[in-house]
């Protein structure tokens, strides 16, 4: 499945201009890593090997990546964490905790709640029960709800505790996921509640799946390129693929241990954005995740300090506000711990790049650019002493392979023109779901036509 982006933001650095130039001249000449007969572009970057066998699991993966990191999750507001010895026999609790319940292997199960603590921990839980999870912004409709469950036939749902009875005429049981300051007052409700009992569960109790890394792992929903709503079927392989070739990757270009790194965590977990990183890719490397339940800027400013965040993914009018924010601040404000900005999800405009390199000299500003359909492995900005393009998305991400193509003859283009981009990867989906494709056959129908 090809993908594609605006390529006029698709740059090869300063080889660019060279590119233009030999244009004009009468022999034609290409860099390596571009093939006229074929017109793929290559990565400039050595190939990362991928696991080769094919009953891995992406859970089993992401905790199979030895580190020294000590603290996974804490939450900014109340400063309660989670410890990395706890993260594994939790997820093992809640595969164990579902199992009890009736979530068996094949099963959707529907997840909206907003960013804490314990969503990777019920993410990652379903996963490893060898159900598919099927994540939804909290904020939704209950029409848009309704759509999403008809699409995807969840058989079981978690939710904001006050949102629990809209969803139980959906017809599949609910779990309302208390905030972190109940989890912290350990009320008598919260010990009679459901939630508790699951994540209480015997960690050793559920069988182990046997899973194959093409099996869904995740149905995601997305406009894509089209503009109308799908459901994106991500395998196990295809996240695996995004931990090695977007986070694992990007993390080995940096000289500092990740273990040593904190991240803001404000990016939607439900977004493949944020899922990639914060549900995935950081919690192999042992690195320090800082969640927000929502974004806040004056939270955002308080987190970063308190908490010495070194790296905060983002989206442009964030990359604005903390800006403004920081120019208002007496002296600028502290933010001494920020190391990196990567910013993604929408095309940030060159203002806004220079006010915040000017405001930040001594933050790195990164661009990357991926989709749902590809799970986020695309591009990734890297800056060097020597060399820095800010207004970049960056280079293909290894072993990732890429088109431009005129998008009305259909026919490739060379280095420096304008055009579609599409994009091979091993995060490329298996496929989408029903309304894309027209069809209102049952999931499991689907997904055997899919394999």
């Amino acid at each position: 499945m090809s993908t594609f982006s605006k390529p006029s933001q698709f740059s090869g650095g300063d080889e660019e201009t060279i590119f233009h130039t030999t244009y004009k001249s009468k022999k034609v000449s290409y860099p390596p890593w571009y093939s006229p007969e074929t017109g793929v572009y290559q990565s400039k970057y050595p190939p990362v090997p991928l696991p080769s066998d094919p009953f891995l699991d992406v859970v089993s993966f992401i905790f199979s990546h030895k580190h020294d990191g000590l603290t996974a999750l804490v939450d900014s507001s109340s400063g309660f964490s989670l410890s990395y010895s706890k993260i594994l026999p939790l997820v093992k609790s809640i595969a164990s905790g579902l199992h009890q319940m009736g979530v068996s292997q094949g099963d959707v199960v529907l997840i909206s709640v907003p960013n804490s603590i314990h969503f990777p921990i019920i993410f990652l839980g379903v996963l490893a029960v060898g159900a598919i999870a099927t994540a939804i912004n909290p904020l939704s409709s209950l029409s848009e709800i309704k759509k999403q469950v008809l699409d995807c036939k969840p058989s079981f749902g978690f939710c904001s505790p006050e949102r629990v009875g809209e969803f139980s005429p959906l017809g599949f049981p609910v779990i309302g996921v208390p905030s972190t300051e109940f989890l912290m007052s350990e009320s008598q409700h919260y010990k009679d509640s459901d939630f508790l009992k699951l994540i209480s569960s015997d960690p050793n109790s559920a069988p182990r799946p046997k899973i194959n890394q093409q099996d869904a792992a995740a149905i995601l929903y997305s406009s894509g390129t089209t503009g109308s709503c799908k459901g994106t079927v991500l395998t196990h392989g295809n996240f695996i693929a995004s931990v090695v070739q977007f986070v694992r990757f990007e993390a080995s270009t940096y000289a500092e241990s990740p273990s040593t790194n904190v991240y803001l965590a404000s990016l939607p977990m439900f977004h493949v954005y944020g899922l990639a990183l914060f549900v995935m890719g950081l919690l192999s490397l042992g690195t320090r995740i800082v969640v927000m339940r929502k974004f806040d800027a004056d939270e955002m400013i308080r987190a970063i300090d308190k908490y010495g965040v070194t790296h905060f993914p983002t989206v442009p009018p964030i990359v604005l506000k903390l800006t403004k924010m920081a120019k208002e601040a007496p002296s600028g404000g502290s933010f001494k711990s920020l190391r990196q900005i990567s910013c993604g999800a929408a095309p940030v405009t060159g203002k806004s790049i220079e006010d915040f390199v000017q405001t930040f000299p001594h933050v790195d500003f990164i661009q990357g650019y991926g989709m749902t359909e590809t799970t986020a492995v695309g591009t990734r900005g890297y800056n060097t002493e020597k060399f820095r393009n800010y207004g970049s998305i960056g280079l293909l991400a290894p072993s990732v392979q890429a088109k431009v193509v005129n998008w009305t003859t259909g026919s490739v283009l060379p280095p420096g023109k304008t055009g579609e981009l599409w994009i091979r990867s091993a995060g490329n989906m298996k496929g989408t779901l029903f309304r894309y494709l027209k069809r209102l056959q049952a999931l499991p129908k689907l997904l055997n036509q899919l394999s």
